[in-house]
């Protein structure tokens, strides 16, 4: 924590612009928690995450989570729906997953979601979410089976036959979508519209702004998505008012729900689009000059934040428009799986 402690800035950025904007009640619903142990590669040291949650974050528990959501969001009371890092192959599973329900248990109105790779079995997923209590699955396009992960299809890291198992059983999905137009490629929307409308019983959470880290992506998607009853949108990471603006804008606010991506919101830096692109703006990656004005970088957090709230100006959002983008959402979704999955589970 030391590392990350609040500055005299962020205590500014979050007095004068966040404090007014953010409700007394947060439900999160994309916490990593997770063990630097999980990932067994035997060179993750000088692997891609190695600089950052591997040096500063080796353990996030359910109490590292509490102190840096006091720190950084002070007086609000936190729900999480909480799920392991996925870590690149090889990596523990069964270790990642046993620990999440571990420390969900602490957190009786919170969840947790199962980290899946595409060569799990029917079997292996319904009773690891059996065991351990867990609400839903997640994958994540670094387990893709083709041999292009950028251009991976939904299926080839979530194949239909465990979306067909999420059917049965009332599951949630946290999918970050992949390919390199994102969530406007056709092929990413035609699969969400098929898939989401042949299993009408998995509820989706399209992570990032459905990876619109820019608004260009969900501008062309909107009008294709608007109106699924089953797919709902995170705010993770996503820095730019524009694309939260488009979002809000083009599947409707009542879809949408506040995402912190721990451990990385609270890393200082900035994702930052420019034409087709977004990268990842950090102290440490950039050689800019900036003389000219206070060049203290402030946690992504904030700076989703400030886009959350920015992009909201277009449609003034209410007092309980705002309470629900932070937590009546994520609150009634995570009720609904919890007792779906509970009843589909009684009938096995």
């Amino acid at each position: 924590m030391t590392h990350y402690a609040p500055t005299d800035l962020d205590t500014r950025i979050w007095t004068e612009e966040l404090d007014s904007f953010v409700p007394q009640k947060v439900f999160d619903v994309h916490t990593h928690i997770y063990r630097w142990d999980f990932n067994i590669d035997p060179d993750k040291a000088t692997g891609p995450y190695h600089a950052s949650i591997g040096r500063y974050f080796p353990e996030v528990s359910w109490e590292v989570a509490d102190a840096f959501d006091a720190a950084l969001m002070p007086g609000r009371q936190v729900d999480r729906l909480a799920f392991p890092f996925p870590f690149p192959q090889p990596c523990d599973f069964t270790a990642s997953n046993a620990y999440i329900a571990e420390q969900t248990a602490k957190a009786p109105t919170s969840s947790g979601l199962m980290l899946v790779h595409p060569g799990m079995s029917d079997a292996e997923i319904e009773t690891t979410i059996r065991r351990h209590g867990l609400i839903g699955l997640k994958p994540y396009l670094l387990y893709a089976t083709n041999g292009d992960r950028a251009e991976a299809g939904i299926t080839d890291f979530l194949p239909e036959r465990q979306i067909a198992l999420a059917n049965r059983l009332g599951l949630l999905v946290m999918m970050h979508v992949s390919k390199r137009l994102a969530i406007s490629d056709p092929d990413n929307i035609s699969e969400l519209r098929r898939l989401s409308e042949k299993y009408p019983n998995v509820k989706w959470i399209l992570a990032h702004c459905a990876r619109s880290y820019s608004a260009w992506a969900i501008e062309k998607a909107a009008t294709s998505l608007r109106g699924l009853p089953n797919i709902w949108y995170d705010t993770s990471t996503v820095c730019e008012a524009d694309a939260l603006d488009a979002l809000y804008t083009g599947v409707g606010v009542d879809r949408v729900m506040y995402g912190g991506d721990d451990m990385i919101g609270p890393t200082r830096g900035k994702y930052i689009a420019f034409g087709y692109a977004w990268a990842f703006l950090s102290p440490e990656n950039h050689s800019l000059s900036l003389g000219h004005c206070d060049s203290r970088m402030t946690y992504i957090r904030y700076e989703q934040l400030r886009a959350m709230k920015r992009g909201a100006r277009q449609i003034g959002l209410s007092t309980s428009q705002r309470e629900a983008l932070f937590y009546d959402t994520a609150r009634n979704l995570v009720d609904q799986v919890r007792a779906d999955v509970s009843t589909a589970l009684s009938r096995v």
